[in-house]
């Protein structure tokens, strides 16, 4: 599995969503390497990116279990931390139930919870704000993808979505992506499988996301009991560029309650 490292200090692994690549989630790596010493692992999952996917990848459970195996072999017994994207927010989660308190936490990115599409509770397509010429620049196809998600239109989200999402909505492979959408779903939610998370948890959504929702998220909020929830306005599927700092400053609060945790055992912070 292709991956990515940078820094170094307690790991985390960072795991995009589906049919895009670990560039979508490169522009978080400032806010990462700000607050503590973290090593980022961003990886490629199989069929996207740099990674090749092989028959047997035919189903989330596939995916999920590819990743626990690249975990397994780069962090061995060592803590670790768990961010992810979409898609790959539920694979995070598996990861989660399948190491348990070896995770320090865990940040969930617009993801997804409710597997199947047409049972998700999510809010009607909106644009906030459209940039008529910025979209008459564009050729067809790029409009068309960009047009998809963009809930705020604008030369700058422009610049981000083509940098961070293109690169892998344009690399990945196409058999293996039909393979996974036919198995999408995890044969066991995380959550029905392992204790409740007592580490930090951050879960951050856009209140425009078309694709996802935010309301089916508030579910996991009993079951990860140190978790700070924020709901974006002015973001969609992608709040982490539609609301880059706002998204900037979770995170960051999410790694120092972690600090806290490594240090303490406790979520907790030191008083004063």
């Amino acid at each position: 599995m292709h991956s990515v490292e940078y820094g170094s200090g307690t790991p985390i692994l960072i795991i995009h969503g589906f049919c895009v690549d670990h560039r979508l989630l490169l522009g978080l790596d400032p806010a990462l390497a700000s607050q503590g010493e973290w090593k980022r692992v961003y990886i490629d999952l199989p069929g996207m990116g740099m990674s090749a996917a092989g028959p047997q990848i035919d189903s989330a459970d596939a995916v999920a279990e590819a990743v626990v195996a690249f975990a397994r072999r780069t962090f061995g017994a060592e803590k670790f931390a768990v961010l992810g994207n979409s898609f790959g927010g539920m694979i995070a989660r598996h990861i989660a139930a399948e190491f348990g308190d070896q995770v320090l936490g865990i940040a969930l990115l617009c993801p997804v919870v409710v597997a199947e599409h047409g049972s998700r509770t999510v809010p009607s397509q909106t644009v906030l704000r459209k940039d008529k010429l910025l979209l008459e620049s564009l050729d067809a196809v790029d409009r068309s993808d960009y047009e998809a998600m963009a809930v705020v239109q604008s030369s700058e989200n422009w610049a981000l979505f083509r940098d961070s999402v293109l690169p892998g909505l344009r690399a990945f492979d196409q058999a293996a992506i039909e393979r996974i959408s036919g198995r999408y779903a995890l044969s066991i939610e995380p959550e029905e499988r392992a204790p409740k998370f007592e580490g930090p948890a951050v879960f951050i959504m856009g209140r425009q996301d078309h694709v996802v929702g935010f309301q089916d998220q508030m579910e996991l909020s009993d079951h990860y009991l140190q978790s700070t929830i924020a709901i974006l306005d002015r973001a969609g599927h992608n709040a982490h560029l539609d609301q880059h700092e706002i998204t900037a400053t979770l995170l960051q609060e999410w790694l120092v309650r972690m600090e806290s945790w490594k240090q303490n055992g406790s979520s907790s912070l030191p008083v004063a």
